[in-house]
């Protein structure tokens, strides 16, 4: 979708999402942003602001499936969404000396009911207009399981599957659906990587490159396209025993 005019965007205190929103940030356009951190949230507001957009902050979990269906459906009441962007989630890798379960739980809480907490008030609120725009944040971990963050990697697979699906479903209805799966971005998440981060992008170099491909309405939006064709070739092309070894001695994601 080109120019939209209200925009809602989740995480959206730091890295990708603060970009995406300073990105859209201009007269005329109405951003409502959520984040777990209030003072950066405040910040990310008072910057889009000086900007010349009218931005509403909220501090929310988006865990939290009442909540994120009640702010969502405010938001709209507001200002009819034009763009939703479910873009919060969280990342750490896994050792074996650690709970799974427990681990697990807590990445799929937000990267996979958040995001689904956050998608599926916007799909019911969009869809008798016959029109709006719904980005869900996978990655290129998403593209295969990682042996060095096996929730992370399972999350992403699973909401970057859940987009493709539903950019099918409801295109009859007139709603665009977008995955995006970024690889190695600067945030807050990337900065605990002690590992070489090949092609990593500065964040606002990244939202354009996600704001491109929303314009032109692409099903899967990657970037930087260099490692998302090296990693796409590997997962499509690699026999299946010899990616399992490369990948069993990467480094653990922090």
């Amino acid at each position: 979708m080109k120019n939209p005019k209200s925009i809602l965007i989740t995480g959206g205190s730091s890295g990708l999402g603060e970009a995406l929103a300073l990105s859209y940030a201009d007269k005329g356009v109405i951003l409502f942003l959520s984040g777990r951190n209030e003072e950066r949230l405040r910040a990310v507001q008072n910057n889009c602001a000086a900007r010349g957009a009218r931005v509403q902050v909220a501090r929310i979990d988006s865990a939290d499936e009442q909540k994120m269906s009640d702010w969502i459906t405010a938001c709209d009441k507001v200002a009819p969404l034009d763009l939703v962007v479910a873009n919060a989630g969280i990342g750490t890798g896994f050792t074996t000396d650690m709970d799974l379960r427990e681990h697990t739980k807590k990445i799929f809480d937000v990267n996979v009911n958040g995001v689904f907490n956050c998608i599926h008030p916007a799909i019911r609120l969009m869809q008798p207009r016959g029109r709006g725009q719904i980005a869900i944040i996978s990655s290129l971990a998403g593209y295969h399981g990682l042996p060095t963050a096996p929730a992370y990697s399972t999350s992403k697979v699973c909401v970057k599957g859940y987009g493709e699906a539903l950019r099918g479903l409801y295109a009859q209805h007139g709603l665009e659906i977008n995955v995006v799966c970024p690889g190695f971005v600067k945030s807050r998440l990337t900065a605990r990587n002690t590992f070489p981060m090949p092609f990593l992008m500065e964040t606002d170099k990244a939202a354009k490159a996600l704001r491109r491909g929303l314009e032109k309405n692409q099903a899967r939006i990657t970037f930087p396209w260099q490692l998302g064709l090296i990693y796409g070739a590997m997962v499509r092309f690699l026999p299946e025993r010899l990616f399992d070894k490369i990948f069993r001695v990467m480094p653990n994601k922090k």
